[in-house]
């Protein structure tokens, strides 16, 4: 559970920064950094898969969780909580919205997620949702700096999320 906490830690404490930089972060920083990001995440995916035993189960995995994410209708959930909290806070910003889902479809979908929260649940080490955390940390502030404050708020949603998965 520390790696679910560190994380969380991670996008609240990136998103303030990110709300404190507001607009004096240049996009061709947001941009480089996001492609190095994906470069990032994609070697480590890699090196996991090629040293994965199972592969078979993980496709599947894959497969059956995207069925049930489209059957469920995630997204209609995810932006409805962000409508909900935009009430409650009176937010009146569409960049709230927009920064809540993304943050949380950036934090909470993909494989460091999924493998990290599985890893430290079952026993293991909490390492790559260290790992994880200071990539998130980073993305956080840039995102907050773009979207505001839903990227903060995507920080409730991501514990949510990992700590079930832990």
């Amino acid at each position: 559970m520390i790696g679910t906490l560190v994380n969380t830690a991670a996008v609240l404490g990136g998103g303030v920064i990110g709300l404190l930089l507001k607009k004096r972060m240049p996009e061709r920083v947001t941009t480089i950094y996001f492609q190095a990001i994906g470069l990032f995440t994609l070697a480590i995916g890699v090196d996991m898969a090629v040293e994965m035993e199972k592969i078979l189960i993980v496709v599947s995995s894959l497969a059956i969780g995207s069925l049930l994410g489209e059957w469920w209708n995630l997204e209609r959930g995810a932006e409805q909580i962000s409508d909900n909290l935009k009430k409650r806070f009176r937010i009146g910003s569409e960049k709230f919205s927009e920064g809540l889902v993304t943050a949380f479809l950036l934090f909470c979908v993909g494989s460091m997620t999924i493998l990290g929260t599985i890893q430290e649940g079952t026993g293991g080490s909490p390492d790559l949702l260290f790992t994880k955390s200071l990539m998130d940390f980073f993305s956080a502030i840039l995102l907050a700096s773009a979207f505001g404050l839903g990227v903060v708020f995507s920080a409730l949603p991501l514990f949510i999320f990992q700590a079930a998965l832990t």
